[in-house]
């Protein structure tokens, strides 16, 4: 009786018990994973294919998992940078803890694996793209004019714009991309921005401090770059605006200037054919900034 005491407690302890699993989502990186022979598996596909029936089986008994990206390089480095040896189970055991507290983790909660990997990678980019956009901002320092911190007031104006941009936007789902050139690459974030019953509007946190940090990167480094808003509402033409990134703040565009960029071919440049049932037009006022005329952080 008591043995059967103690397994029940542990089959309860055990849904107390959240999981994560690291997950090689593409061939390169498994490949990558194959020099260490304690990683015993052959096929990428094969591979998947276990993960899903895992997880699977951990849903059925109770119990929650999260998926968190795993890189082999990082790995490396993690296990070069803590003296672990890099062939032991345990030490990827411990890498995928690590990844759990500080790396991009997605639930799993009955999706298709299918469906989880590119959210896991979105997902991944996602953190990448704001601690680079963060990290650059840090850089910057303290004005040399009034001393104040470069960055943390760029977030903050940054921040402003974009509560006046949803405040100003028509009723329906929003959904905003943000791009800022310069070297080495072209930063891009999206932010969707759902209309709620009650009139509100949800916005996903990790989102939101990503999109806010590349714009505040754009405003605080005087880069070129844009924001296209795009807002869609049942039974009505979906309407399309933007402004450009241009001395350190927002310059509207045209109907015309957001029309050619719709309907221009990214690649090749070839125009292509508008889609149907979307308005291009002009953006709404957004309404003068707290900020002294050419002294923008």
């Amino acid at each position: 009786m008591a043995n059967t005491a103690h397994d029940t407690m542990r089959r309860v302890l055990r849904r107390e018990i959240a999981g994560t699993i690291g997950l090689i989502t593409d061939e390169h990186d498994f490949h990558a994973m194959r020099r260490y022979r304690s990683f015993t598996f052959t096929d990428h596909t094969t591979y998947l294919q276990q993960v899903e029936a895992l997880l699977k089986a951990r849903a059925g008994q109770g119990n929650h998992t999260t998926l968190a990206l795993f890189d082999p390089e990082e790995y490396a480095d993690f296990c070069a940078a803590t003296g672990l040896d890099p062939e032991a189970s345990t030490s990827r055991s411990r890498f995928t803890a690590e990844l759990a507290t500080t790396g991009a983790t997605i639930p799993y909660e009955g999706q298709p694996l299918a469906a989880l990997l590119p959210a896991l990678v979105d997902e991944a980019v996602r953190q990448a793209t704001w601690e680079y956009a963060t990290a650059l901002l840090t850089r910057l320092g303290p004005c040399p004019s009034c001393g104040e911190d470069i960055g943390r007031a760029a977030f903050s104006r940054a921040s402003d714009i974009l509560v006046r941009i949803l405040d100003t936007a028509p009723p329906g789902d929003r959904h905003i991309v943000c791009s800022v050139s310069g070297p080495p690459e072209t930063l891009l974030s999206v932010l969707n921005a759902d209309a709620e019953t009650d009139g509100g509007t949800r916005l996903d946190e990790a989102e939101t401090l990503e999109f806010t940090s590349v714009l505040a990167l754009g405003l605080a480094t005087r880069s070129p770059g844009g924001i296209v808003l795009r807002a869609s509402t049942p039974r009505t033409a979906d309407r399309v605006y933007g402004w450009r990134l241009r001395g350190g703040g927002l310059e509207p565009l045209t109907a015309a200037e957001v029309f050619d960029a719709y309907c221009t071919d990214v690649e090749t440049g070839e125009l292509i054919s508008p889609e149907p049932g979307v308005d291009y037009g002009t953006p709404p006022d957004l309404g003068e900034e707290n900020t002294t005329p050419g002294h923008r952080h």
